[in-house]
């Protein structure tokens, strides 16, 4: 079965307060996209990367993937004005039955064990999210005030969410609904069942200034390995 990534990289980087959308922004002296790009490239020898970007991007989104071990891999399109129509667009990419990961480009410490596990599982379950337990005390604002949860039933959503093509294109084609806050509750909203596997507490997203100098440390770690 044919294999699609789909990097979204469409934000414009307004919390972390620079000029230059936070994908792009340098990470030990590479653009925050190509590590998330390599990641998938390390992951399988036969995958296809849509890199999804804003318009005025496209160009940048060329030089980052000719600067990849495989670019002919990676195929670059503009996405729309939100992350729904984003993931439309490069779905529209998928023309053969296959395993279609949507990744954050901003979650650039993904590493290929993560994919080929939430692979395997969207083989035989249909989808593969992958989830992180929540290690702080967790408050639900309710009419009332709020109300203590249980953590333990709390699971933190991560990216690449992973599912079975025509699961996800039929999912795609509804309208756009405020609820949906992911893939996976996109896909849910049409009666599939969501499966989930263990995240990777490493695989943080970049939002704010400090989440480059953890992502600097932690690679530094891995060099050191």
């Amino acid at each position: 079965m044919e294999k699609y990534a789909i990097i979204v990289g469409g934000g414009s980087g307004s919390r972390m307060g620079t000029e230059v959308p936070k994908q792009f922004l340098l990470l030990l002296n590479k653009p925050v996209l190509w590590y998330s790009i390599t990641a998938f490239l390390k992951s399988f020898n036969d995958i296809n990367i849509i890199l999804v970007l804003p318009d005025m991007y496209l160009t940048e989104g060329k030089k980052i993937a000719h600067s990849t071990s495989s670019p002919d891999s990676i195929k670059i399109i503009a996405g729309g004005t939100s992350r729904f129509q984003s993931v439309q667009n490069g779905l529209s990419e998928v023309t053969t039955q296959s395993v279609v990961f949507v990744h954050d480009g901003v979650r650039c410490l993904l590493q290929p064990d993560l994919i080929q596990r939430c692979y395997e599982t969207a083989i035989m379950k249909g989808n593969a999210i992958p989830a992180i337990s929540a290690i702080d005390t967790i408050r639900i604002e309710t009419a009332n005030g709020c109300e203590l949860a249980d953590r333990t039933k709390v699971k933190i959503i991560q990216t690449p969410q992973t599912f079975i093509s025509d699961v996800l294109i039929k999912a795609y084609h509804q309208e756009y609904r405020y609820s949906f806050t992911d893939d996976a509750s996109v896909v849910e909203s049409t009666g599939e069942k969501i499966y989930l596997v263990e995240g990777d507490t490493t695989n943080i997203k970049i939002t704010h200034k400090i989440d480059l100098l953890i992502a600097e440390q932690i690679l530094n770690d891995r060099k050191q390995l």
